[in-house]
């Protein structure tokens, strides 16, 4: 009889984490059925997923309320497998906002809880670690200073790396050439909008309009790095309407990047980049990035009150300072932005400060094997529930 794990992730990133970890799990213990919710990604690793975890990756106060009635509908099928399948223990993977709940419900009954990818809980809500301490059998973190943190709350935690030292590359970067930049040659500007589908609205638009006010500064092209949960159909809509709309500037050459998505971002000089994982992953590769990110008004006033760190993006907070330029909310504008990646391509010295930060990236997260080093802690936790 084979064992049941329940298994759920929510963004683009925690599909993938998990699926790498599942797959890494499979070769330790091949009899683990997998249930739960999640992407492509993890029915590709074997998943039987109840719903899709993009119907309810969303960000920002007025969006979650758009999908709260669909959120309890997934909750409320998820408990119901449980309680038919009787899982053996339960993998959750970031998500914080509904697998928090969902551990705390999985804990009433019985049901052991490995969390994999940290909550940020030390950098805001902390009064969440309780729960986490209380629900959480096993919390597996990416970072070497959350460690102390969970522990000092009563939290048994366990520092595994992080995946994408594994999973991006180390390529030859554009930078590498020694050669100056051809006068007239366009540069190659790449665009990551997010894995969201309520991030993409807001924020491929203003970087399409900013690669438009940069073009008329300097010769450019841009691609667009398509997450694969957001649809061709979406990109081609926010194009067609950025390009109607503009004035007096005019839209560069666009290419939307779907497959060697890594490749693309190392071959290019400058990225926009929404805060989030994609933030290290670009980093790794040593691509030169602005940052740049908006909320709802409320959300952000909320974030304001509740969020006590220096950086917003994981790529400054790792590094523990300012390495690349951070661009919110009404600084998140095309001409703010357009202005930034002026003076960055125009600066080589700036660009190569920026890129020796960016070279810590790796070193700062730790050596590879992530995914397994994972999977055989939710191993040993499957083992010692089998074995009581």
């Amino acid at each position: 009889m084979s064992l049941q794990l329940l298994a759920v992730a929510g963004e683009a990133s925690g599909d993938l984490h998990a699926a790498r970890l599942l797959t890494e799990l499979a070769r330790i213990e091949p009899s683990v059925s997998v249930f739960g919710l999640g992407g492509d990604e993890m029915r590709a690793a074997g998943v039987s997923t109840v719903a899709d975890s993009s119907e309810i990756s969303v960000v920002g106060l007025v969006e979650v309320l758009k999908i709260l009635p669909r959120a309890k509908q997934i909750f409320a099928a998820l408990l119901a497998e449980v309680e038919r399948r009787k899982p053996a223990a339960a993998l959750l993977v970031d998500f914080p906002d509904f697998n928090l709940r969902l551990a705390k419900e999985l804990a009433r009954r019985g049901v052991p809880v490995v969390y994999y990818v940290s909550p940020q809980v030390w950098a805001w809500r902390k009064r969440r670690v309780h729960a986490i301490a209380r629900d959480v059998t096993r919390m597996l973190v990416l970072f070497p200073f959350e460690v102390e943190f969970y522990r000092r709350h009563g939290v048994d935690a366990v520092h595994v790396g992080h995946p994408l030292v594994d999973e991006v590359p180390q390529l030859p970067q554009v930078w590498d050439d020694p050669k100056p930049h051809p006068p007239g040659e366009p540069f190659r500007i790449a665009l990551l909008p997010g894995s969201r589908r309520s991030e993409v609205e807001v924020l491929l638009p203003l970087q399409l309009r900013a690669l438009a006010a940069l073009a008329a500064r300097v010769p450019v092209v841009g691609r667009i790095i398509q997450a694969p949960t957001i649809s061709r159909e979406s990109i081609d809509r926010h194009l067609a309407a950025v390009a109607a709309g503009l004035g007096a500037e005019t839209l560069p050459a666009v290419e939307i990047i779907d497959s060697d998505r890594f490749a693309a971002i190392a071959d290019s000089h400058l990225a926009l980049c929404a805060s989030g994982t994609a933030t290290l992953e670009v980093g790794l590769l040593g691509t030169p990035m602005i940052v740049c990110y908006r909320l709802s008004a409320w959300t952000y006033r909320l974030a304001r009150l509740l969020v006590k760190l220096p950086h917003v993006s994981l790529v400054n907070l790792v590094l523990e300072r300012s390495a690349v330029p951070e661009k919110l909310q009404h600084e998140a504008d095309p001409e703010h932005l357009a202005e930034e990646a002026e003076r960055l391509l125009g600066d080589p010295a700036a660009i190569a400060t920026m890129r020796g930060y960016l070279a810590q990236l790796r070193g700062r997260l730790g050596v590879g094997g992530a995914s397994g080093r994972a999977a055989r802690e939710l191993a040993g936790v499957l083992e010692r529930r089998v074995a009581a």
